[in-house]
């Protein structure tokens, strides 16, 4: 099996890439929704209409992007795993993954509040968490590309 995803390697890899940038584009949206969702009255049109998009990115695009993301990321290391799990870098690209995962499930719950109109946050802390997924992409693709470590 490793030697027959081997042959396949550059294609799961390119799976894994277009699984993150969609995973990440979610990431980086959502937050942004949530900002506008914050000044929105609770039960006005904005806001219902903000319910919808919100669920539609999150179970459409976000779910299923990080689990292809994990599952391509998954493979590569099983057909590579000594060369790849030796790399510092690939330590910290799997801390700061395991890190998003995390951010993620944060941004799950924040939408399940606002589905129930419990939102109590202000539009700036979803400004400021909208900038953590960048930080981290940004330090990922640093990890990755330039290999540091």
């Amino acid at each position: 099996m490793v030697d027959f995803l081997g042959q396949y390697y550059l294609w799961i890899k390119a799976l894994h890439v277009i699984a993150v940038i969609a995973w990440m584009a979610g990431m980086l949206y959502l937050p942004r929704l949530f900002v506008y969702h914050a000044d929105a009255p609770k039960g006005g049109e904005l806001s219902e209409t903000l319910k919808i998009m919100e669920r539609r990115l999150l179970r459409i695009i976000i779910n299923p992007a990080m689990i292809l993301a994990f599952l391509f990321g998954a493979l590569m290391l099983w057909v590579n795993w000594d060369g790849l799990i030796a790399q510092g870098w690939m330590h910290a690209k799997l801390t700061l993954v395991i890190l998003m995962s995390g951010v993620h499930g944060f941004f799950a719950r924040w939408r399940k509040q606002f589905e129930r109109d419990e939102n109590t946050r202000s539009a700036k802390f979803y400004r400021i968490w909208n900038e953590v997924p960048t930080v981290m992409m940004i330090a990922v693709v640093i990890f990755v590309i330039v290999k540091p470590f």
